[in-house]
């Protein structure tokens, strides 16, 4: 496949104009469109592409049933659930195995049978209505509490502090809550009404979502070699019509803690919020603490710290669709609530985005949690970073490789001499589903319990060793991902590869 949109669109265009810059290059490709000629080369791009999509995301169009409308007589239970076993059988070694980055975070048998268990004792369950079903309030709020003090509420000090937060649907959610609620805060006590929100370009894509969505312009600050923030960008960054800072701990890219200590403290010195991120650290980096590991305070320890985000469906180990956003007082929580006084379908409130909600992923959450206990998430936590080790150290051994910046599990690498994207295809020849990253050119796996199991740490480092030779031998090859990579990578024209993306979303509902 060969994927080469930048020529399409300014192989006739004079130097000096592609010189212009990549602003001028959104316009030239938003002009070529209109051209048949050139919209027709770029379609047919696009469709190998999207080819290339739909073999890898609808592998058993010819091996079971399609329904695009209603069968007139429905299927039998059985006949549904023998069908759900067959795919279910297809998928579940690869993840079972070690052989994903992320995703499957547990995935012990015992664990997840223990967890279908109580979904299935709370399956009717709706926290919308907490009058029929108080036992989902009760775990509810149990979860927000038990985390809150896992992340250190007992430590604030001002006597208006009090640490609180709800349970969402994910670390996405948890993210947009917190911008949402520090939007309407600003605009109420400051009379903002042209937010921004200052973060580093190592920040989720979630806190993108957040600005899209609510019109809140985002600033963003650039990274050091280290890959965490640079305070000093921080602080030139922020002004008056700041709602928030942020920083994560870790950065999904690369694994490492931003400096939160000191982005907070700017963030309390202007007085303006700061968020952690810690969707993927706050069932981690607590434990790691006590385990010795060098850890630098993330949490409410700090004064300048007013929200936090935290997923449970990860290395909490609870079913997927909950996480955790917790606020340092009830005051700046009561901010991301919904209410309507006058509606004539009565009164009604709901703390987050969604109204009616699955309880029984919150009951699985709770019992997740409180069947873990803190010794199980510290001998959880012992074995994920003492596997991360041996990784990060055979990683280090391998010609052309290098790890950026200093992580403790989520462990990226690049290459000098090869081409990355070459490599991470190349692991997918050998089953390993890894996550390819951009600026730089990179590629990540984060280390899970499922990495934990015998000889999977060996069988990674052995394969990644031969894909590098492989890379190094032959480093072009027709398909795969290493194109669409490379090009999302080093094309200027942003807006190409977001119709790509888009294209990808649309073949997601394709029936």
């Amino acid at each position: 496949m060969d994927l080469d949109l930048p020529d399409l669109v300014t192989q006739a265009v004079p130097t000096p104009i592609r010189r212009a810059g990549e602003r001028a290059l959104e316009k030239l490709f938003k002009v070529a469109k209109r051209f048949p000629i050139l919209r027709n080369r770029i379609e047919a791009e696009y469709e190998k592409v999207l080819d290339d999509m739909r073999t890898s995301m609808r592998p058993y169009r010819d091996e079971v049933p399609r329904h695009v409308k209603l069968p007139s007589e429905g299927r039998s239970r059985e006949s549904l659930l023998e069908e759900m076993r067959t795919l279910k059988a297809k998928e579940d070694d690869r993840w079972a195995d070690g052989f994903v980055s992320g995703a499957v975070y547990h995935g012990d048998a015992e664990h997840t049978a223990f967890l279908d268990q109580v979904y299935a004792l709370n399956s009717q369950t709706n926290p919308l209505h907490a009058d029929l079903w108080p036992r989902v309030a009760k775990y509810e709020g149990e979860i927000v509490a038990m985390t809150a003090q896992m992340l250190s509420a007992d430590k604030v000090t001002r006597a208006s502090d009090e640490v609180c937060g709800t349970v969402t649907s994910g670390g996405t959610e948890s993210i947009m809550l917190a911008i949402k609620t520090y939007r309407d805060q600003a605009q109420a006590d400051r009379g903002v009404t042209s937010p921004n929100l200052v973060m580093p370009i190592t920040a989720h894509a979630a806190f993108d979502k957040a600005c899209e969505s609510f019109r809140i312009k985002p600033i963003k600050i650039p990274v050091g070699e280290d890959t965490r923030a640079v305070i000093a960008e921080a602080r030139k960054a922020v002004g008056r019509n700041t709602i928030a800072v942020v920083g994560s701990a870790p950065a999904f890219p690369h694994g490492c803690i931003d400096p939160i200590a000191e982005l907070s403290e700017i963030a309390y010195d202007r007085g303006v919020g700061f968020h952690t991120d810690a969707c993927l650290g706050g069932f981690v980096l607590p434990f790691a603490e006590r385990l010795g590991y060098s850890v630098p305070p993330f949490d409410f320890r700090l004064r300048g710290v007013t929200s936090m985000s935290a997923d449970t469906h990860k290395y909490g180990y609870a079913a997927k669709g909950t996480s955790v956003v917790l606020y340092r007082s009830k005051e700046l929580r009561r901010h991301q609530f919904f209410r309507a006084t006058d509606w004539p379908g009565g009164l009604y409130a709901s703390p987050t985005f969604a109204g009616s909600r699955s309880g029984a992923l919150s009951a699985a959450c709770w019992a997740s949690m409180v069947s873990m206990g803190e010794a199980g998430y510290t001998e959880s936590t012992r074995q994920i970073l003492e596997t991360a080790d041996a990784i990060k150290h055979g990683i280090r051994q391998i010609r052309g490789l290098k790890i950026l910046g200093d992580p403790l599990w989520v462990v990226a690498f690049a290459s000098d001499e090869v081409d990355i994207y070459r490599v991470l295809d190349l692991m997918g020849h050998r089953r390993w589903n890894l996550n390819g990253l951009h600026k730089p050119a990179s590629v990540h796996l984060c280390v899970t319990l499922r990495h934990t199991q015998p000889g999977v740490a060996k069988r990674f480092l052995a394969d990644l060793a031969e894909s590098v030779e492989d890379a190094r031998r032959q480093p072009k090859d027709k398909g795969g991902m290493a194109p669409v990579y490379g090009l999302a990578n080093k094309m200027p024209v942003r807006t190409a590869v977001g119709d790509i993306l888009a294209a990808y979303l649309d073949v997601l509902y394709e029936a």
